[in-house]
């Protein structure tokens, strides 16, 4: 049996976009046959649909740190506001075209002045946001999500992570993602992942004394 921390150290070797393409292809399959209705569906992500989202995880792949500065200055630093323009610019006219123009971007290296691995996060916690009202479900590589949590963990650069796990200690059941320490909350390796950014559903996946503060944590921060 291949010890799980290897095969972590091994998709570390091979870089963080062939992750990413890799995330977003599946994606894109997920999404295939969807229909009007589906596409309709109300996201994890307040107030969008999950084409909504698939639009802003294209317009995410569509900006270097130019057009993304200059949309910032556009929009007098309003974050919010410039994350909903560049959705709508993407957004198209119909869900195929939004489909579509999110299969132009699986290859893009393009991005934000992030770090690539938030983007993979970004990828995998979005894609998360689609798949979980849509009942459709992923199994991810044990080595992308373990190297999503462990950046999360010490992280609130795009969402409010690091501080949302402070005082805790986290604890994968299916992989080697360990980390901080205090009241134990214990669980699936993704269930953390989407828990430390702020999905209060998948806290009903995770065990342990200090499950249902992060719960609230999730609600509140």
């Amino acid at each position: 049996m291949t010890d799980p921390a290897v095969t972590v150290s091994r998709g570390r070797r091979t870089g963080v976009w062939p992750l990413i393409r890799a995330e977003r292809a599946a994606l894109a399959v997920d999404l295939a046959d969807m229909t009007d209705e589906q596409w309709k569906t109300p996201s994890l992500c307040a107030g969008l649909t999950v084409r909504e989202v698939l639009a802003h995880l294209t317009a995410g792949a569509s900006l270097n740190a130019v057009r993304w500065m200059a949309g910032v200055i556009r929009c007098r630093f309003d974050f919010d506001k410039q994350v909903a323009v560049r959705l709508a610019e993407q957004l198209g006219t119909t869900p195929a075209e939004t489909l579509e123009r999110f299969r132009r971007v699986v290859p893009s290296t393009t991005k934000p002045p992030l770090p690539a691995i938030a983007m993979l996060g970004e990828t995998i916690v979005h894609g998360e946001d689609i798949r979980r009202p849509l009942g459709i479900r992923r199994d991810y590589p044990s080595e992308v999500v373990t190297q999503v949590a462990e950046y999360y963990q010490g992280s609130d650069l795009v969402v409010v992570a690091k501080g949302r796990v402070d005082g805790l200690k986290l604890v994968a059941d299916d992989g080697p993602f360990t980390t901080g320490s205090g009241p134990l909350v214990f669980g699936p390796t993704l269930a953390l992942v989407m828990a430390m950014t702020g999905r209060a559903t998948y806290c009903d996946e995770l065990e342990g004394d200090g499950a249902e503060l992060l719960r609230s944590r999730c609600e509140t921060v």
